[in-house]
């Protein structure tokens, strides 16, 4: 990490690449939660019976709520098996990559309607398409649950993972509503080429798909090849192997999983069910299917500005209150959308105001932070499987819309041929109850949730890391040690800082209570930090006031500096190196403000410890009251 320094071009690499990643991944979800049902309503079944064609559509529309909402067990289980998965590319890649590549053949199948069999067998048609759907599903939320899960691999500093997570909602905005651009001139343009009529046939659909299926793999590949998995002594630490009953412990024993998605799930199911439908709108109520492109700019807009000012915000703003003032502006939007629909300036700036959320991006924020808050409470990192949930809550949101479009389109007459000519005055009431009443109940009731009941803010979550480290250092919460035999090695620790050795029982907090840990602190008379020996940067904590080093010969140590510094919040503090890097002996890592950390009431003392105290044989050489500057040799260590 680097903080008033430049970004390396690995980092712009995998920034850029994670961006990317879910351009495809995003449109690739959006196809399926969104635009299959209206394939599946509008032109899957042509050359059918208006009778058999509705009777197909309400089959398939309740096969995939049932298959969705059955699904949700199985999600959980699917990130156990990214958690528990070991490669040479790591957990994630692989399933990035196997899981768009089948996604992608079966959507593929799916978007020719199975080959067109349900004009010759229904029965087997619908049989195949249950099983068809839910491997596609499987195979889909493995590569979901993968691509959100890089994001505490890449990094535990709460600010780069928002980072991340802008980054890679900014692009999901690209692609969800790149979509909503691209469809209705994609699915007309090959229509036509393949029949000569100007409309939306099966043959267009399918060409809409394979866009899709080849942004989609494009996409998995930048993320394969220009992300990194890091490791470190706090991911390390965690339990190695999870089973099927943790899994779902992880899950219903954390509040800060379960209350930031059920306002997520409140939230999700009012934007998707009114995305879902807002097609209909243009085409069988106002009456101009071709200008539903203006849907898609407003939100693509909207979204280029939102997503990357998250970061930005959140300095000032905390996520709650993001969260919050999102959700009252798509409340105004759904009272614009009911009361001033007609006039189209009041429509296009109801569409702004629907769009100006930052919910996804605080609720993947909030879960990836209480994957420390889990760990610390059960001991347990189930970093997969806590970010299973919201593709979770995604996937069944996108049931209930497909289920309602489904439904919206038999009710109102919304199938096959039929034009806004033939809409009728109770069409368009039924049309208007789910496309707007019901989720506006839902934004509102997100509101109070989130308002309520969410706990785990950036300051908890530094907490939180703050005691992770401490338990690491005192050794109740250590790496696994392996289970191979190691010889005894030796490493000699240097002198961090100037300044006075200090014994780590004299290293108290403004409560009188000793710092935990093994090792030596000095009481600082410079400002600036440098290696304590040959080694590599392992991860610097969100706060900055703390990072992890391995020497070359395997001892890990944490530097802490100051104590109680972890609410400064990262002010004062000054990293000139990234995560990572190999670092030499008195390099310099660190210029910090000594007068600062004592005028936020804190004390100065840097302080090393073992990261692994159970695996130190030996320690000599230590003398309490010592004067040093920066490389003079402090302690010869002996560890296993």
């Amino acid at each position: 990490m680097t903080d008033g320094h430049k970004l390396t071009g690995k980092q712009l690499i995998s920034r850029a690449a994670f961006c990317f990643g879910n351009v495809g991944h995003s449109a690739f979800y959006g196809v399926m939660s969104t635009y299959f049902i209206i394939f599946v309503t509008s032109g899957m079944f042509n050359g059918l019976s208006k009778a058999v064609s509705t009777k197909l559509i309400g089959l398939i529309t309740g096969l995939i709520v049932g298959v969705r909402i059955l699904e949700l067990l199985i999600d959980p289980l699917l990130g156990n098996i990214v958690d528990n998965t070991k490669s040479r590319w790591g957990k994630f890649k692989p399933w990035i990559m196997l899981g768009n590549i089948v996604s992608v053949i079966l959507l593929l199948i799916l978007f020719t309607g199975i080959f067109g069999l349900a004009k010759y067998n229904w029965v087997l048609f619908a049989i195949l398409f249950v099983i068809i759907f839910v491997t596609f599903d499987i195979f889909y939320s493995l590569s979901d649950v993968s691509y959100w899960g890089m994001v505490p691999a890449i990094s535990e500093d709460s600010a780069e993972r928002g980072i991340y997570t802008s980054l890679g909602a900014f692009a999901g905005t690209i692609g969800w509503n790149g979509l909503t651009i691209i469809v209705v001139p994609i699915v007309t343009y090959f229509t036509f080429l393949a029949t000569g009529k100007h409309e939306e046939g099966p043959v267009g659909w399918f060409a809409f798909a394979a866009v899709v299926s080849i942004v989609a793999l494009l996409s998995a590949f930048a993320v394969c090849a220009g992300t990194e998995e890091k490791h470190n002594v706090i991911r390390n630490s965690a339990q190695d192997k999870t089973t099927i009953r943790e899994v779902f412990s992880a899950i219903f024993h954390n509040d800060q999983i379960l209350w930031p998605s059920l306002a997520y799930l409140l939230y999700s199911c009012a934007y998707v069910i009114t995305n879902g439908v807002l097609f209909y709108l243009y085409k069988f109520v106002i009456g101009k299917p071709s200008e539903f492109w203006i849907v898609g700019v407003i939100a693509t807009i909207i979204g280029f500005c939102t997503s990357p000012l998250f970061p930005i915000l959140n300095k000032f703003i905390p996520r709650k209150w993001l969260f919050i003032g999102g959700q009252v502006s798509m409340v105004l939007a759904y009272f614009i959308f009911i009361f001033f629909r007609s006039n189209v300036f009041m429509m296009d700036l109801g569409l702004v105001l629907f769009n100006i959320n930052f919910a996804q991006l605080v609720t993947v924020l909030t879960l990836t932070d209480a994957i420390e808050y889990g760990q610390l409470k059960s001991g347990q990192r189930n970093e997969a499987v806590v970010l299973a949930v919201r593709p979770m809550i995604d996937k069944l949101t996108g049931a209930i819309s497909n289920g309602l479009v489904g439904y919206i389109a038999i009710a109102a007459g919304m199938t096959g041929s039929a034009t806004a000519a033939d809409m009728t005055s109770h069409d368009i009431r039924t049309f208007d109850s789910m496309a707007f009443y019901i989720p506006l109940a839902l934004a509102i009731l997100s509101i109070f949730v989130f308002l309520l009941k969410v706990k785990l803010s950036e300051e908890k979550h530094a907490a939180v890391v703050e005691e992770l480290k401490n338990k690491l250092a005192s050794g109740q919460q250590e790496e696994a040690p392996s289970k191979a035999a190691g010889a005894i090695k030796h490493e000699t620790v240097y002198a961090p800082v100037d300044g006075q050795l200090v014994a780590m029982k004299d290293v108290v907090d403004r409560d009188g209570k000793p710092f935990p840990g093994r090792g030596f602190a000095i009481k600082p008379t410079s400002n600036e930090l440098y290696a304590p020996f040959d080694g590599k940067i392992n991860f610097t904590f969100g706060t900055r006031h703390a990072f992890g080093i391995t020497s070359d010969s395997g001892l890990e140590m944490i530097v802490h500096i100051g104590v109680g510094t972890v609410n400064m919040r990262g002010e004062g503090f000054n990293a000139h190196y990234t995560d990572g890097q190999e670092v030499k002996k008195d390099q310099l890592l660190f210029d910090f403000n000594c007068d600062l950390i004592k005028e936020k009431g804190y004390s100065d003392w840097v302080i090393t410890f073992f990261a692994q105290p159970h695996s130190i044989k030996k320690v000599d050489g230590f003398a309490a009251g010592r004067t040093v500057t920066h490389g003079d040799k402090v302690v010869a260590v002996e560890f296993k």
